[in-house]
């Protein structure tokens, strides 16, 4: 249901891929792959008493490696297995686009369809396709983007039509077809568009197309949840603290993320769909060319296009309450990768540990990293604000506690782990950078996959520094309080060491420090906050973090 697991592209990919693809030679790896495996989960700190990770890598129909770390139910002290079912969040999607092309297949639709033809009375129906909804491009409201709805109000069981009444009156994001944006509410309209021509449940619609002939054993749910053999999901709370995920009823998440499988269900299910046995050859492939306004987005039908080691990658996660997935096929290696985990608070990176993993069955493992020391002088005279677009978007090397770390516009800061000779590792990814010299002054040369293709950065500006105040406690308390947006919630309040801190619902805590008494700024976080200069306590308060900003009312 959240945002899908895409990663950012390593290239531009303009290519066709064939149907099942040509099976490659691939050099046999020196390290066991279920050697492998453990080390990356000991990287990530993945622990064996806590919310953990279901992996498999196999190619074509081989299995290379099947493991899991972690516990099944905490409570219970039940270790988690390869065999646990888990939640499936979004890559759900790729199945429901599947169930309507095999649709299109039969002759029971067309891609070029009006959502009118099925649901006559969807506001604006006529003009909004399947392929927009699909792709993301019909501009319909996502719900799972209305404020506040994530919480009492999505655990409410709900049946198609009423889960259409929640979104269908809103007003649009943009014209049909004239922008991509992720959105779960298309995926529950095309649920819709699936029983209204099959007259069946959509999910009881898929079962019988395409998972009973494969023999594949994925499951709705229904508004319980109770799936035989399914793991416990976990979150953190606001204090960090390990907690049951919350509720929702599983009406909800509907054709966008309802289902729930295990690591060996998506294995086969990407031996069907990639193996050229659910839909014809032209439909699959028009399933992963992205097109219209999803082209830029590299996003098919329910299917993200990247690259990994040089070579077309297909893939999706999902998050939904409790739990995390990602799903990927290498097409050329017809390699899978499938990774399933039980918490959906930060934690485990699903796209690197796959990405990593595929590499190493691939035969082209990403090497080792080797850190070096340098001196925190040495450091200082890399920092700076970096450019590739003229300043219109920025990457600020600074140090921070000793060390060099690196800023997008508006994100947080990365850890570099230095290399040598001006080399540097981004921590807890694939990413390398090296300070090189030019007559027009530093250049940080980007890696995006550690070698390969290569961003140049200029440098354009001097680190910003920033004087640090101390606020008395008649100041502090001027911004201590709750303030919201239409977009946003965020508490500044006084934590347990005296020290301010702000927090959104469901995010981390993040410290505060004072440029005045009325302007802070994030520690680790590229981001300000401005508030109201009247007397007592401030009644607004003015968020900056890289080109956004917001005004957000004290509460």
């Amino acid at each position: 249901m959240r945002a899908s697991v895409l990663t950012p592209s390593r290239a531009t990919l303009v290519v066709a891929l064939t149907l099942a693809g040509c099976q490659l030679a691939f050099a046999a790896p020196a390290q066991p792959l279920s050697t492998y495996a453990e080390q990356l989960l000991d990287e990530q700190g993945v622990k064996k008493d806590g919310p953990g990770v279901v992996m498999l890598v196999a190619q074509g129909d081989k299995l290379l490696y099947q493991g899991a770390r972690g516990m099944a139910s905490i409570e219970l002290g039940v270790p988690l297995s390869p065999e646990h079912r888990l939640r499936m969040g979004s890559v759900t999607k790729q199945f429901a686009a599947a169930t309507l092309l095999k649709l299109v297949d039969e002759g029971k639709a067309s891609l070029e369809d009006p959502l009118s033809k099925y649901l006559p009375d969807y506001p604006n129906g006529q003009a909004i396709t399947l392929t927009q909804l699909l792709n993301h491009s019909s501009g319909v409201k996502s719900y799972t983007g209305i404020g506040g709805y994530m919480g009492n109000p999505v655990r409410s069981k709900l049946d198609t039509d009423e889960m259409i009444k929640v979104f269908k009156d809103l007003k649009p994001d943009f014209a049909p077809g004239q922008q991509y944006r992720y959105n779960n509410s298309g995926y529950v309209l095309l649920g819709a568009v699936i029983e209204a021509i099959e007259r069946k449940p959509w999910h009881a619609a898929l079962d019988a197309a395409l998972l009973k002939p494969q023999r594949i054993d994925v499951r709705y749910p229904g508004d319980q949840g109770l799936v035989p053999g399914m793991a416990q999901g976990y979150s953190r709370g606001e204090e960090g603290e390990l907690a049951l995920a919350t509720a929702i009823s599983m009406t909800q998440p509907h054709a966008a993320g309802a289902l729930v499988g295990d690591v060996q269900s998506l294995w086969r299910w990407n031996q069907a769909l990639h193996g050229g046995k659910l839909l014809k050859p032209a439909t699959y492939q028009r399933m992963i060319t992205p097109e219209g306004a999803a082209a830029t987005n590299r996003y098919g039908f329910g299917i993200g296009l990247d690259t990994l080691r040089g070579q077309p990658m297909l893939q999706h996660g999902g998050g939904i309450h409790g739990f995390v997935s990602l799903l990927v096929y290498q097409p050329a290696s017809q390699i899978t990768v499938a990774l399933m985990a039980n918490s959906d608070s930060a934690g485990v990176n699903l796209d690197l540990l796959a990405r990593k993993l595929a590499a190493h069955a691939l035969g082209k493992p990403y090497p080792l990293i080797k850190p070096v020391t340098v001196e925190v002088a040495a450091l200082h005279k890399l920092e700076g604000v970096y450019s590739a677009d003229g300043g219109k978007t920025s990457r600020t090397l600074r140090v921070i506690d000793g060390r060099l770390t690196s800023t997008r516009s508006g994100s947080q800061p990365i850890p570099l782990t230095p290399l040598g000779n001006d080399r540097f590792a981004f921590e807890n990814s694939l990413a390398q950078a090296q300070i090189e010299k030019s007559t027009q002054g530093p250049v940080l040369a980007f890696f995006p996959d550690g070698d390969g293709e290569v961003q140049r950065w200029v440098k354009v500006a001097e680190v910003e520094k920033r004087a640090e105040v101390e606020l008395n406690e008649a100041q502090r308390a001027a911004l201590v309080g709750e303030f919201a947006s239409p977009q946003l919630k965020l508490r500044i309040f006084v934590d347990a060491q005296g020290r301010l801190a702000s927090q959104a619902p469901g995010q981390p805590v993040i410290l505060l420090k004072a440029q005045s008494p009325r302007e802070l700024f994030a520690v680790g976080l590229d981001a300000t906050l401005s508030f109201s200069d009247e007397p007592g306590a401030a009644q607004s308060a003015t968020l900056k973090q890289g080109p956004a900003t917001l005004v957000l009312k004290r509460q």
